[in-house]
């Protein structure tokens, strides 16, 4: 089994690259126990991190150059790619023996080719496949779900970090690609939850019931999910006076466009048929492609029963 450059420890020195809607509550939770160095192209994101105690990157290189431990929370492949091998990326300034804790759900063969990347470096740094799940919420209060797929030293390293993010911490496997591949049945389920709460909300309304009193009454239920009870309330909102400009932003429907074309693919390559994942996929495609890209992932139920509809 390979060791660590340097011995784990306790308070290990943290860069956080991307302060989206989960990288910076992680930033935040972190700063008030390790040293830790943010980056992201926004400055009022910086601003909100260094308010916690977190220390201004000018670049993810400048961010990396002393971590031990650097957490990626990016959105997608393209941005991880950039984050490490761009222009003053992460990459360029890593020391042997540090670790790079992947958070973005990207897939296992965009996770082994990153560590594969990494690791042509020649500099002993290896990737923590780390994906995490839980929302913006739960990441500030150090509530997420996280599964892992890491060589046993490279998680020792990593551990004091993920133990600060996560309520629960599953190790699934020895090699990056095995925390992707749980992530994605994960992704599977919360998809289709979601698509299906939008399907009982548009019937609801359809049928010319309330809403909030449907959502408020079967969450209680066998009917229920932790979606149905998280995202109905807000697909009730959509149809108020504000109407989805009023709903806040906590996970973006694209998001659930690329975790769902993840799903279907390594289904496809696992010949596994997913039927209901393929079917929310297609959802989640009508409503970007109906403008609904950027907004909450809940806007999904106007596809199905449009603001000037129902009884």
């Amino acid at each position: 089994m390979s060791t660590s450059a340097f011995p784990a420890t306790s308070t290990p020195r943290t860069a956080v690259i991307g302060l989206g809607a989960m990288g910076l509550p992680m930033a935040q939770r972190l700063a008030g126990t390790f040293p830790v160095a943010v980056f992201d192209i926004a400055a009022e994101r910086r601003a909100l991190a260094v308010g916690h105690g977190a220390t201004e990157a000018a670049t993810p290189a400048d961010a990396a150059r002393e971590a031990d431990v650097v957490v990626l929370a990016v959105r997608d492949q393209a941005q991880v790619d950039g984050a490490l091998f761009g222009e003053s990326g992460a990459a360029e300034t890593l020391k042997a023996g540090a670790v790079v804790v992947l958070t973005s759900t990207v897939g296992p063969e965009a996770a082994r080719s990153t560590a594969a990347a990494l690791a042509e470096r020649g500099t002993a740094v290896r990737l923590v496949d780390a994906p995490v799940s839980g929302g913006p919420t739960r990441a500030g209060n150090g509530d997420l779900l996280i599964v892992v797929g890491a060589e046993p030293a490279a998680l020792e390293v990593a551990r004091p970090v993920l133990d600060r993010l996560a309520s629960t911490l599953t190790v699934i496997g020895d090699k990056p690609g095995d925390g992707q591949a749980l992530k994605a049945i994960n992704q599977l389920l919360a998809g289709v939850h979601i698509a299906a709460a939008a399907e009982a909300v548009a019937l609801a309304r359809g049928l010319g019931l309330d809403p909030q009193t449907v959502i408020d009454s079967l969450s209680q239920g066998a009917a229920g999910s932790f979606m149905f009870a998280d995202r109905g309330p807000r697909m009730a909102q959509v149809y108020g006076d504000g109407g989805a400009d009023s709903v806040e932003v906590r996970s973006r429907l694209d998001i659930f466009v690329k975790d769902m074309g993840i799903v279907t693919g390594i289904a496809k390559n696992a010949h596994v048929p997913v039927p209901l994942a393929s079917a929310a996929e297609q959802l989640y495609l009508l409503g970007e492609r109906a403008g609904l890209a950027a907004r909450d992932d809940s806007s999904i139920v106007t596809v199905l029963s449009p603001r000037g509809e129902g009884r």
